[in-house]
């Protein structure tokens, strides 16, 4: 008797793409090794799956991977993103990275300070590192929590870099899912490629889909939408 196919995550995802009646599927997190490049390749044809990938790196140094008992180097993760923006130049990349792991020197993580300068993701998820009752780490000293949350801070402003990223889809029609904003007279909601836009309400758009012309990045980071198509279309 053959053995039993184990299932694979790319089996998943493809029957889902398959379920009617739900228009949206995001890939909340994934790490390197396993976004191979068939899953990759799969979210570029399909209509289901958004062109959006939250991949964490949490260190951009191949010593603090190894001591974090990570499954990839740095060397994967950068095939791995220009795999994406090659197959999906519109794709917004999100990474996880986490600064202040026991051991990580200066120039550690300067290291990884340069490689996201120079990778072309989107946005940035930064976490300070800090200890655990019953983990192997030593505890960190006061002049080591003060170096780990200027590390969180340098890396925060790096994140910035989501800004040239707004404006490569301005001019662009796009589809964005609406929902109520947190702010009165107000609804916001993401595009495909997670751009997320507010504008004023329009009570029947809540909670559909609606192709949108994006316009331009505002003072509060938000991308302004020009026009939304007729409810319904």
């Amino acid at each position: 008797m053959k053995p039993k196919k184990e299932a694979l995550f790319i089996d998943l995802i493809k029957e889902l793409d398959k379920v009617q009646g739900i228009e949206r599927f995001r890939i909340s997190s994934i790490e390197p090794n396993l976004c191979n490049e068939e899953i990759i390749e799969f979210v570029a044809q399909s209509e289901r799956f958004m062109p959006h990938f939250h991949m964490p790196l949490q260190s951009g140094n191949n010593k603090q991977l190894t001591a974090m008992r990570r499954r990839y180097r740095r060397e994967l993760y950068a095939e791995r993103v220009a795999l994406i923006k090659e197959r999906m130049p519109h794709c917004c990349i999100g990474v996880d990275v986490i600064v202040g792991f026991p051991g990580e020197t200066e120039e550690d993580f300067l290291e990884t300070y340069r490689f996201l300068n120079e990778l072309d993701v989107s946005y940035l998820h930064v976490f300070t590192y800090s200890e655990r009752p019953n983990t192997p780490p030593p505890k960190c000293p006061t002049q080591c929590r003060c170096k780990r949350r200027k590390r969180n801070e340098m890396l925060t402003n790096l994140s910035e870099k989501e800004a040239p990223f707004l404006p490569k889809s301005s001019g662009a029609n796009e589809v964005s899912a609406f929902e109520n904003s947190t702010e009165p007279g107000r609804m916001s909601g993401f595009t495909d490629n997670y751009v997320r836009v507010e504008l004023p309400l329009e009570e029947a758009a809540i909670n559909t889909i609606q192709p949108v012309l994006l316009q331009a990045v505002n003072a509060e980071g938000l991308m302004e939408v020009l026009e939304v198509a007729a409810v319904g279309v």
